[in-house]
């Protein structure tokens, strides 16, 4: 009962008065970022979610989008800018993707949306991660988020789905607040981003 109604109750809820109250903080950083990225705050992508339906996330834009002479994306870590540096440390750059969950595309705790292009590269036991709304934080996050392997990641996706409760999801909210408050597992030593999963690793 709980993850057929409850949830999707809980996480209206959550993310209306979520909104509410960090709309101080959703207009300071988007003020900020408008400036340090030349009018983009936020940044939309493709993600797939329940059942594999595409979606566009939305999060606040962290990197600018610089390139090079040959007219190429500077590196992550290069484009990646002071303000967003802050905002992404202290994981500010996920609170637009409230207004996902508000409508639907997500939920407050689940697997983390990855990129469409992973799709045709799942194995099945990966795919299960669609068995649910993809989530703003999740079991994978808490338990080392971007400085674990994707095989470590999908087992603990895969591991939540099979096990989802509201005791779990509250148990998950404590640890994300703790993450965040740690900065821990935000990337992989010497990486801006995560490294891309390639079927292999």
């Amino acid at each position: 009962m709980y993850n057929f109604f409850l949830k999707r109750f809980f996480d209206f809820i959550i993310a209306f008065v979520g909104l509410v109250i960090l709309s101080p903080v959703f207009i300071t950083v988007t003020i900020g970022l408008f400036f340090a990225n030349e009018g983009k705050p936020f940044f939309f992508q493709a993600r797939p979610g329940l059942n594999e339906k595409i979606f566009k996330i939305i999060k606040f834009k962290t990197m600018n989008d610089k390139k090079d002479a040959d007219g190429n994306l500077l590196p992550d870590s290069e484009r990646l800018t002071s303000i967003g540096a802050f905002v992404r440390k202290t994981s500010l750059d996920e609170i637009p993707q409230l207004i996902n969950v508000l409508k639907g595309d997500m939920s407050i705790i689940g697997p983390r949306p990855l990129l469409p292009q992973y799709l045709p590269i799942y194995n099945e036991f990966q795919k299960r991660r669609h068995e649910v709304r993809p989530g703003i934080t999740g079991w994978a996050q808490v338990n080392g988020r971007n400085a674990i392997s994707w095989a470590k990641k999908f087992e603990l996706d895969v591991w939540y789905i099979d096990h989802i409760s509201f005791a779990l999801d509250c148990k998950i909210v404590l640890l994300t607040f703790k993450k965040v408050f740690k900065k821990e597992g935000i990337n992989k030593e010497g990486q801006a981003t995560t490294e891309a999963f390639n079927g292999n690793n």
